[in-house]
């Protein structure tokens, strides 16, 4: 059985070089001179044990010897250029012959080099890398190559894939194309009935807060139908904020831009306070505090004043017991402040507080009167001014709503 000798470089291997010489001294002086530039080396002593090792352990190079006994170097390189795993390997000729006819019939066998003995070191270096520089390089082309072709192929398929599908989407582009028209007549027909609903039921209740208006001005009514007319008044109003809220935000979503001011939330929530949220605060008895500062943030008024009578009105209806609502603000993510109210309301599971701001949800709450669309609309209003909405449930701490805006410059 054949024996092999193999040394490992302690640098980082550069390739792995078979030396095969009949003579023991000249391996030891390739072996210490390859080891110490990098490679690792593999020594075979005849033609047979070279032959073995090269088809075993396919080395990247081979040194090979031209006068052996038994099998020459000539005899090793013809053979291992006629198998299929080991013809690409390159093979450089060790000799002492100089004859031309000797290198002409090396090359003819497929050797890639010379190298005449007595050898001299640098030449010796410099022939190997130059062949493994080669050899891989060749390598990387017919990867390469092999890629491409795939890659065409591929791409053929691709390509007979889409001739054969060319009129299915030429259909499914005019469909959508007819699809588009229907959807753009139908947002003309919405358009036309926000208009409706602005003069068909905005109208007659502004004519109905008048005419109250004027009746509790001009008479005097005992305490119960007094009452009565101002509850009918303040609801009016109510309906009306929230036709209002409806169609300004059916406007501001069909639209691609909307434009956005500084704005002084603490002026904002003080008159909304004494004007749209009055009637829930006393109906619940609640108490809304305020800070002492917000910060000024980017949005729109309108839509922000309906996300703020929201997130209030949501807060005095589901606080459970009359208490205190809080109002805050804080730096949130880059570049953004983000508002908040919270309540002392119950602890809400984490799939309430996921749905919250989903269409429509109800709290089970006997005293709530919810809508269920004051959340659902303030998301898209806070998502259309480039925020978020968000919630965040606490038992002893109650539920914090939160929504970001950008910070004004």
């Amino acid at each position: 059985m054949m024996s092999a000798a193999l040394h490992t470089s302690y640098n980082v291997s550069k390739g792995t070089l078979l030396v095969v010489d009949d003579l023991p001294e000249n391996l030891v002086v390739l072996t210490d001179f390859l080891e110490y530039e990098g490679f690792q080396i593999l020594l075979a002593y005849d033609g047979k044990q070279a032959l073995a090792m090269t088809e075993q352990l396919l080395p990247d190079l081979i040194l090979l010897d031209v006068l052996m006994p038994e099998l020459d170097g000539f005899e090793v390189c013809r053979y291992l250029k006629s198998q299929q795993d080991t013809k690409h390997i390159p093979i450089i000729f060790m000799t002492a012959l100089s004859e031309t006819v000797d290198k002409v019939n090396g090359f003819k066998l497929g050797a890639v080099d010379y190298i005449t003995k007595p050898l001299q070191r640098e030449e010796v270096l410099v022939r190997i890398r130059a062949q493994i520089d080669f050899h891989n390089l060749q390598q990387q082309l017919t990867q390469q190559n092999q890629f491409l072709k795939t890659e065409i192929e591929r791409r053929k398929q691709v390509e007979r894939s889409l001739q054969n599908t060319a009129s299915l989407l030429a259909e499914r582009t005019a469909l959508l194309e007819k699809r588009s028209i229907e959807l753009q007549r139908r947002n003309d027909e919405l358009d036309r009935f926000s208009t409706m609903v602005t003069h068909e039921l905005r109208d007659p209740l502004g004519w109905v807060v008048t005419k109250i208006d004027t009746l509790l001005a001009s008479y005097t009514f005992n305490m119960h139908l007094s009452e009565s007319l101002h509850e009918i008044s303040d609801k009016s109003e109510s309906m009306l904020n929230s036709i209002d809220a409806l169609l300004s935000l059916a406007t501001i979503l069909r639209t691609n831009y909307v434009r956005v001011l500084p704005l002084d939330m603490l002026l904002m929530l003080r008159n909304l306070i004494d004007t749209r949220l009055a009637y829930l605060i006393t109906e619940h008895q609640g108490k809304i505090i305020l800070p002492e500062n917000l910060p000024l943030a980017k949005g729109h008024s309108i839509l922000v004043e309906e996300v703020w009578v929201n997130y209030l009105s949501n807060a005095l209806k589901y606080s459970g017991e009359p208490g205190a609502i809080y109002v805050g603000a804080e730096e949130g993510e880059e570049g953004m402040i983000n508002f908040w109210v919270r309540d002392q309301g119950r602890e809400l599971s984490a799939k309430e507080c996921d749905s919250l701001f989903n269409p429509p949800q109800y709290l089970q709450e006997k005293s709530a009167k919810a809508h269920g669309l004051g959340l659902l609309i303030s998301r898209q209003i806070v998502e259309k001014l480039g925020g978020k909405v968000w919630i965040e449930s606490k038992q002893g701490i109650g539920n914090t709503f939160y929504f970001s805006l950008p910070k004004a410059e």
